[in-house]
C-alpha cells in the first residue's frame, strides 16, 4: 500500500503533489484541502485531528498515518473501489470525515471530484458516473432535490439519520449505506445498507474488525492500530454476532424516572416520523419521580401544533415513555458537526 504517491488524480486529471502544494486558493474550502495536504507530505508519521465534541471536551488527538490509510484502505475494498473510479469529495478538509476522503484518493489511485461541500451539487458531472460519495445530512437532503441522483453509492454520516430521509432513500437507485465512526478511529469502523437489497439494520463491521460488550452492555471496538488493539465507547449495542451490531443509544444520555430507565434516542426513533420540527427527548427535575422526560420542540409556541404532537406520542410511545411536558425551544443545542449536543441540552433545561 502507497500511502505517499507522488501524483492525485483531480477533477480526471494527474496532478504531481509538488505542483500542487504551493497552490493558494481563494476559498476558504480549498484552503482546508492544501493545508491537510501538506500535512500528510510533511514528514511526520502521524496527523493531527479534532474531536468532535459529542462526547464531551473537543480535544486534538494525533492519528498514525499508516493506521488512517489502512482506514481508508477498508473503505476502498467494502465499496469495491478500483483505480480511475470517481469519488466525489463534498465534505470539508479540517474534519477527519474529509480528511479520509482524499487519503481514500491517494491510497486507492482513484479520481478525486473536488467540491464546495456548501455547493448544491447541480454541478455533478455528466461525462462520468460517480462511484463513490460521503455526505453529511444536510447535503443528502440536497442532492434528493436533483431531478436525477447520479452517485452509485453514498456513505451518510455525522449525525443520527432521519426516518423520513430513511424513507426518502426507499425511492432512488444510489445505494445508501450509515456509518458507525468516531474520529478515534479514523472515521468508519462499520456500515449499514439503508436501502434497497441487503439493507439491514445491524452494522458489519469492516476487514480485521471485531466488537464486544463491556459489563454495561457498551460497544468496545477491537482493531489495529489501537493502542491496546480496543477503544471503548458509551454506546449501548446489541450484537448479532462479534461483527454485526445495532446502537441503541449512549449510557451517559440514560434517564431515570420512577425507577425507570429510558433511552432518549430509541423514544426519538419512534417519534420521527411523525414530527414535523427539528426536535429531542430531555429530562427535567422531578420531585415524585426524581427525573421526568420532557419533549423539547424547536421553534415557536404552538399550541395546536402541540395537541397534534400529544396525539403521536399516545399512538408510538408506551405510557411510561409518554413525556411528562412539552415545551418549545427556540433552537435547539448542536455540535459543530450538526449532532444534538446533549451536554447542553440537559443543562438548558
Amino acid at each position: 500500500m502507497e500511502i505517499f504517491p507522488a501524483h492525485i488524480s483531480i477533477n480526471g486529471k494527474l496532478k504531481s503533489i509538488e505542483q500542487l502544494l504551493p497552490h493558494k486558493p481563494d476559498k476558504d474550502w480549498e484552503g482546508h484541502w492544501i493545508n491537510f495536504l501538506s500535512e500528510w507530505y510533511d514528514g511526520n508519521d502521524f496527523i493531527e485531528v479534532q474531536t468532535s465534541g459529542s462526547t464531551g471536551t473537543p480535544k486534538t488527538i494525533k492519528l498514525k498515518k499508516d493506521s488512517v490509510a489502512s482506514s481508508a484502505l477498508r473503505t476502498i475494498r467494502f465499496f469495491d473501489l478500483h483505480e480511475g473510479d470517481r469519488i466525489l469529495h463534498c465534505l470539508p478538509s479540517n474534519f477527519i470525515a474529509g480528511k479520509l476522503m482524499t487519503v481514500r484518493g491517494l491510497v486507492g489511485k482513484l479520481d478525486l471530484h473536488l467540491a464546495d461541500p456548501a455547493s448544491d451539487f447541480s454541478y455533478l458531472p455528466n461525462d462520468k458516473p460517480i462511484k463513490f460519495a460521503a455526505m453529511v445530512i444536510n447535503q443528502v437532503k440536497k442532492y434528493l432535490e436533483l431531478p436525477a441522483q447520479k452517485i452509485e453509492i453514498l456513505l451518510i454520516g455525522g449525525s443520527a439519520i432521519p426516518q423520513p430521509l430513511v424513507a426518502q432513500l426507499q425511492q432512488i437507485a444510489t445505494q445508501c449505506y450509515s456509518s458507525y465512526a468516531m474520529t478515534e478511529t479514523a472515521t468508519h469502523i462499520a456500515l449499514r445498507k439503508l436501502n434497497g437489497e441487503n439493507k439491514t439494520a445491524y452494522y458489519t463491521c469492516l476487514d480485521d474488525i471485531s466488537v464486544e460488550l463491556d459489563e454495561r452492555g457498551c460497544i468496545r471496538i477491537l482493531m489495529p492500530g489501537l493502542e491496546n488493539g480496543a477503544i471503548q465507547t458509551n454506546d449501548l449495542g446489541e450484537l448479532k454476532d462479534r461483527h454485526h451490531f445495532k446502537v441503541l443509544g449512549r449510557v451517559d444520555n440514560v434517564i431515570i424516572s420512577g425507577g425507570i430507565k429510558f433511552l432518549p434516542e430509541q423514544i426519538e426513533e419512534k417519534l420521527a416520523k411523525q414530527m414535523p420540527l427539528p426536535f429531542a427527548v430531555s429530562s427535567a427535575p422531578d420531585e415524585r419521580l426524581g427525573q421526568k422526560l420532557i419533549l423539547l420542540i424547536e421553534g415557536k409556541t404552538d399550541e395546536k401544533l402541540k395537541t397534534t404532537v400529544q396525539k403521536s406520542c399516545r399512538k408510538s410511545l408506551t405510557k411510561y415513555e409518554f413525556p411528562k411536558e412539552i415545551r418549545f425551544i427556540e433552537k435547539l443545542p448542536r455540535t459543530e458537526n450538526g449532532k444534538i449536543d446533549r451536554k447542553k441540552l440537559n443543562s438548558s433545561d
